[in-house]
């Protein structure tokens, strides 16, 4: 299922790293779907 959603994730939702983003000036929306996407990574790579 993890893995399901982690593929979705990078077709749908923006990636930061490649804006460069800086997480310390990151905006609370930013930061929320940053934690999300890295949630779904870790769980589909176990």
């Amino acid at each position: 299922m993890y893995k399901i959603l982690a593929k979705l994730n990078k077709l749908l939702l923006p990636s930061f790293t490649k804006q460069r983003l800086d997480v310390t000036k990151a905006k609370k929306w930013q930061k929320a779907i940053l934690s999300y996407r890295y949630y779904v990574t870790i769980k589909s790579l176990d």
